[in-house]
């Protein structure tokens, strides 16, 4: 069984993407960050939906505190009730960088165990218009990786796979439902606590996502 890393955040995205990884036939290690966002609730659920498949759960800290963005500085306001086409401009919530950190990473690791390919949650449909989840940008990376890597000089580089790229978000909803995905174990809002906020980018993505594609929602929302 081919080895993938899957990286993980405990959303909806990610957690639909890591049952397409095992979908097709792979044996997937989850890999999460704890780089100095908000909060840890979305690390929690991450952990849930891993023990739900029974498999590997690797968690690296990397500190991108002193990167600007509403995720990682306390002192900057999230934003919420945005209305209208959510991707038209790149909100404060952007992290610079991130996916391509958070690739270089899993690519390492599948260099470092075997595995031949990464699996990321992107989506350029439904989203916040973040410029590190563009289809470009992905070929760009690959690109990268088959320069820049032992694997790639060697003629098999590290693949990357966006399953969920092109996808609406209802059709993510639906695509999850479909493979047996514990959507009731994760976590989208862009704030911690007890409930999501119902308000952020992300929440209202999710909620959007739920009601086209008729189906209920399991997580609780503040508003």
């Amino acid at each position: 069984m081919p080895k993938a890393v899957v990286l993980l955040s405990g959303g909806l995205d990610s957690t639909v993407t890591l049952a397409a990884a095992i979908g097709d036939g792979t044996e997937p290690v989850a890999l999460s960050f704890r780089y100095g966002q908000r909060h840890s609730r979305e690390l929690d659920a991450a952990a849930a939906v891993c023990r739900h498949y029974g498999i590997r759960h690797m968690v690296m800290d990397i500190d991108m505190s002193s990167f600007r963005s509403a995720l990682t500085d306390g002192g900057m306001e999230v934003p919420s009730d945005r209305e209208g086409d959510l991707s038209r401009e790149v909100p404060s919530t952007y992290v610079p960088a991130r996916n391509i950190i958070f690739l270089s990473m899993a690519a390492g690791i599948c260099e470092s165990i075997g595995a031949g390919a990464v699996y990321i949650g992107a989506n350029a449909v439904d989203y916040s218009g973040y410029p590190d989840c563009r289809p470009e940008f992905f070929d760009a990376f690959r690109r990268m990786l088959a320069e820049g890597t032992k694997a790639g000089t060697e003629g098999r580089a590290v693949e990357v796979r966006t399953p969920i790229i092109g996808l609406s978000k209802a059709d993510i909803v639906r695509e999850g439902k479909a493979l047996g995905a514990p959507l009731h174990l994760t976590w989208s809002c862009y704030k911690g606590g007890e409930r999501a906020c119902g308000r952020c980018d992300s929440c209202l993505l999710r909620l959007k996502g739920f009601r086209e594609a008729g189906i209920e929602d399991e997580i609780g929302y503040e508003v």
